[in-house]
């Protein structure tokens, strides 16, 4: 776990999960990224994976300065998905902002799979 001084955003669902105070189902950790399964998941594996600082929002906060962080957990996606036994393909979902359902202000990246997932999207 982050230790709570590297967590810049104690008001932040995902900074207090990354940090420990709140409990989840870790699926993945290391100095940048912590993984952990959905509460409420729209697939059979769905799972959350963010940076362990916090960034705020979504994908329109990526910048020069934290595309470093988000390389990361890029790169943290498919060793995620392949624990999850997901060889026949995934899905990954940014929710940015309110039309798309974002609910916490902290950049987070969906993995979805574990069945033929749906075609259309809407």
């Amino acid at each position: 776990m982050l230790p709570r001084k590297e967590v810049l955003n104690m008001d932040c669902l995902f900074c207090k999960i990354a940090a420990g105070e709140i409990p989840s189902t870790k699926v993945y950790e290391d100095e940048t990224v912590y993984a952990f399964r959905d509460i409420n998941p729209q697939a059979p594996v769905h799972v959350v994976i963010i940076p362990k600082k916090h960034i705020a929002s979504s994908a329109d906060e990526i910048t020069a300065a934290n595309s470093g962080t988000i390389a990361a957990l890029f790169e943290a996606i498919p060793k995620v998905a392949k624990a999850a036994g997901l060889t026949g393909g995934y899905r990954i979902v940014n929710n940015c902002g309110p039309d798309a359902c974002q609910s916490v202000q902290h950049i987070n990246f969906h993995l979805l799979g574990g069945k033929q997932l749906a075609d259309l999207m809407a």
